[in-house]
C-alpha cells in the first residue's frame, strides 16, 4: 500500500492550496480517508475525514468553511482544498486510510509521508 501526498508549498495568508493523496495497492473505495497535520513541536491532529463513497465528511472546527475534503474513487485519489489559509495552518499534512471515519490517528492503517504547507503572514 502506498499513499503519496502532493500539492503543498508556500503561500501567503488568505491564499489557497489543493492537496492530493494518490493511493495504490488497496481497494480505495472501501477505505475511509483522512487528512491530518503536524506542526513543529506539536502532536499530529485531525483535519478532515471522508467516507469510502464520499457521502459523509467531518472537519475540525478551525477549518470548517475554509477546507473541503473530497475523493475521486475512479482515480484512487483524495483531495483537500484549502482556502483562506492562515499562518496557524502551517504544518506537514498527512493523508491516511482506515476502516472507518475517525478523528483518531490509531484508527488509520496506512499513512503517507506528508507534504509541507507553509502560510506566511
Amino acid at each position: 500500500v502506498q499513499l503519496v501526498e502532493s500539492g503543498g508549498g508556500l503561500v501567503q495568508a488568505g491564499g489557497s492550496l489543493r492537496l492530493s493523496c494518490a493511493a495504490s495497492g488497496l481497494a480505495f473505495s472501501r477505505y475511509a480517508m483522512g487528512w491530518f497535520r503536524q506542526a513543529p513541536g506539536k502532536e499530529r491532529e485531525f483535519v478532515a475525514t471522508i467516507s469510502g463513497i464520499g457521502d459523509n465528511t467531518s472537519y475540525r472546527e478551525s477549518v470548517k468553511g475554509r477546507f473541503t475534503i473530497s475523493r475521486d474513487n475512479a482515480k484512487n485519489t483524495m483531495y483537500l482544498q484549502m482556502n483562506n489559509l492562515k499562518p496557524g495552518d502551517t504544518a506537514v499534512y498527512y493523508c491516511a486510510a482506515g476502516d472507518s471515519r475517525s478523528w483518531y490517528t490509531l484508527r488509520y492503517r496506512y499513512w503517507g509521508q506528508g507534504t509541507q504547507v507553509t502560510v506566511s503572514s
